[in-house]
């Protein structure tokens, strides 16, 4: 019996499965009339490798996001933009593309679908 633990991270196929993850969310947010404006940089790749170190991180993989970001600090970094409903709706719809697309088991993507809409529904900071 082996003493080591498989993360979340390697049981949904690491890095391979969140880059798909991320990158499907944001060729949706690119065309998404509600969520683009948040997005301040002309290029989406800078926030794309962000938010990948992020996930990959969160879930167990490497620390590379803390190693250059330091802690994450989620509320505070998305505080200058209007995150409303509407925009966490919209993150929402683009998010479930991009576990749709990694075909995860249905145990492995209840668990990241109820974290990600943990973390929607805490990232709200405008009412309208």
């Amino acid at each position: 019996m082996s003493d080591e633990t498989i993360t979340f991270y390697d049981a949904i196929g690491g890095h391979d499965t969140i880059r798909l993850i991320v990158d499907t969310f944001y060729e949706g947010v690119a065309t998404d009339e509600v969520l683009r404006p948040l997005y301040p940089e002309e290029d989406l790749g800078p926030a794309n490798e962000r938010f990948r170190m992020f996930l990959e991180q969160y879930w167990g993989g490497p620390t590379t996001y803390s190693d250059q970001r330091g802690h994450p600090r989620l509320r505070m970094r998305h505080a200058p933009f209007a995150v409303t409903p509407e925009a966490r709706d919209r993150w929402l719809v683009h998010f479930r593309e991009g576990l749709d697309q990694a075909k995860l088991s249905p145990e492995l993507d209840a668990q990241f679908w109820a974290y990600v809409q943990h973390a929607a529904n805490f990232m709200v900071n405008t009412a309208v």
